[in-house]
């Protein structure tokens, strides 16, 4: 069996990111993946600008706290000043430029108007109670981007932030990758949609809404195929249909090697298999492949069935693979050294991912009943301990930590 490090080594070797791209609006590239770096064609801010409420002077005029100077004039936020003058002061409010002259900007806080403006806001005397320094409460130009700066790169996943950031340059139009196209359908006759009769022996299929939440949090655009039937035709009929328009298929369940399951047999008919089983738990069965589609191919992962399986194989390398496709850069995954509130004294042979949740005094703690048929355990938990092959735990022991919030 192949460890987990190198069935990701192996699925993001073969993964190639989809050729295709679009040009979008800044409003409708939340989620998607920057196909070209862009180039800023101004300075942000575009000329030093004053970060507070208060009052623009030349620093040399003050040489003692307490120094009273006469406001020459006003500066509102989207106005340009005058040069000021030496010896006086102007009324500046945040945002607005610096005048010429001017080097340094007292908060109104730190201020004293001693007598009062006329009609025009000018014209009136104020103590400045601190001596201030040169450049301060002062955002220079170009201090934040500067005209022709790579602000945001290829590869780039554009979120809140990286639209702000695109927009503050002036940028109308992303050019993003097209969305990955996946194809996805579950085995199993013991399964049932939820809100249909429940047969007897039958189960309701969580994997499907799990699986396609996932994918549309990943911004892919999924087809659901369903449950198909157990019987190796029907695998094999489905998987022919499904390669067609998709970059990806992914199943779940029927990838164990009894009688009713036919994946692995149907996709080596239809196409290959490079991938089998991974020494990891839960999820030790896990298909990797490809399904022909005229000179082309569909790449093929199937997951196993039990809920807690397909969810943690899913996170651990369909989501890297995904991202590989999108053309996104592939990073490791964050763990975080936490203490254990629990034990764990019974190691498995293979690598465990077990299911935990932080609590108030920041160590972890484990969730009940590990089973991988147990979904409600990675529903209570916000995350997951790598515990390596044979490993005991004790209370007490460091742990390392992988949030859920790094995945879908």
């Amino acid at each position: 069996m192949k460890t987990a490090a190198d069935a990701l080594e192996l699925l993001l070797a073969r993964a190639q990111t989809v050729k295709e791209s679009e040009l979008v609006t800044v409003q409708e590239a939340l989620g998607r993946v920057l196909a070209v770096d862009q180039i800023s064609q101004v300075s942000v801010p575009p000329a030093d600008n004053t970060q507070m409420d208060g009052y623009v002077m030349r620093a040399a005029d003050i040489t003692e706290a307490g120094a009273v100077l006469t406001v020459s004039q006003r500066i509102p936020a989207g106005s340009v000043g005058a040069t000021l003058m030496p010896g006086t002061i102007a009324r500046i409010f945040t945002g607005a430029n610096i005048p010429a002259g001017a080097d340094a900007v007292v908060m109104q806080e730190d201020c004293e108007v001693i007598t009062q403006p006329n009609s025009e806001g000018v014209d009136y005397t104020v103590r400045v109670k601190q001596v201030p320094q040169s450049g301060q409460w002062i955002r220079s130009c170009g201090e934040d981007i500067q005209a022709g700066q790579v602000v945001l790169q290829r590869g780039t996943l554009l979120r809140p932030q990286e639209l702000g950031v695109a927009a503050s340059a002036g940028i109308t139009h992303l050019e993003v990758f097209r969305r990955v196209k996946v194809a996805v359908f579950f085995t199993g006759d013991e399964l049932t949609l939820p809100g249909q009769p429940l047969k007897p022996g039958g189960i309701y299929n969580s994997n499907r809404d799990t699986l396609l939440a996932c994918l549309k949090s990943l911004g892919c655009e999924a087809t659901d195929f369903g449950i198909v039937p157990d019987t190796l035709e029907s695998t094999r009929q489905t998987l022919r249909q499904a390669a067609i328009g998709h970059d990806l298929i992914v199943t779940s369940g029927g990838v164990s090697v009894g009688e009713e399951d036919h994946i692995k047999p149907a996709v080596t008919a239809e196409g290959s298999l490079d991938m089998w089983q991974i020494a990891i738990k839960p999820g030790k069965p896990l298909a990797f492949g490809q399904i022909p589609k005229g000179t082309e191919q569909t790449w093929f992962m199937g997951l196993p069935g039990n809920p807690v399986s397909s969810f943690v194989t899913f996170l651990l390398f369909v989501q890297p693979f995904i991202a590989a496709l999108q053309g996104r850069p592939t990073r490791p995954l964050q763990k975080y050294p936490l203490l254990a509130n629990f034990d764990w004294l019974k190691p498995d042979r293979r690598n465990e991912f077990l299911r935990v949740r932080i609590n108030d005094a920041g160590t972890v703690d484990l969730f009940s009943n590990q089973s991988s048929g147990v979904l409600t355990s990675a529903a209570w938990g916000d995350g997951l301990i790598d515990v390596p092959a044979g490993t005991k735990i004790t209370k007490g022991d460091t742990v390392h930590f992988i949030p859920f919030t790094q995945f879908c």
